[in-house]
């Protein structure tokens, strides 16, 4: 499943078909959050990520989502402790 995922994502950009698939992606205040990568639904087409769409969350989903981005960076500091970048 995920190489044919891989192959439809491609073929997205190739054939700049700007179709949602969920993408890990730069937020640079989508959702709230900054400055981190999170699987998010995007459009793509030619070029990559054309758009990162934002969905309407409710208070729960919300919360969720910056508990992922926390979980994220988390994982991130262990690896800049350990210096591995």
């Amino acid at each position: 499943a995920p190489g044919a995922a891989a192959a439809q994502m491609a073929e997205a950009i190739i054939k700049d078909e700007n179709r949602m698939f969920p993408c890990c992606a730069w937020l640079t205040g989508e959702y709230g959050l900054e400055n981190i990568y999170l699987g998010v639904p995007v459009k793509l087409g030619k070029g990559g990520i054309k758009e990162i769409i934002e969905v309407d969350l409710n208070a729960e989903e919300k919360a969720l989502l910056k508990e992922s981005a926390t979980a994220v960076r988390g994982v991130l500091q262990v690896l800049d402790d350990m210096d591995v970048f």
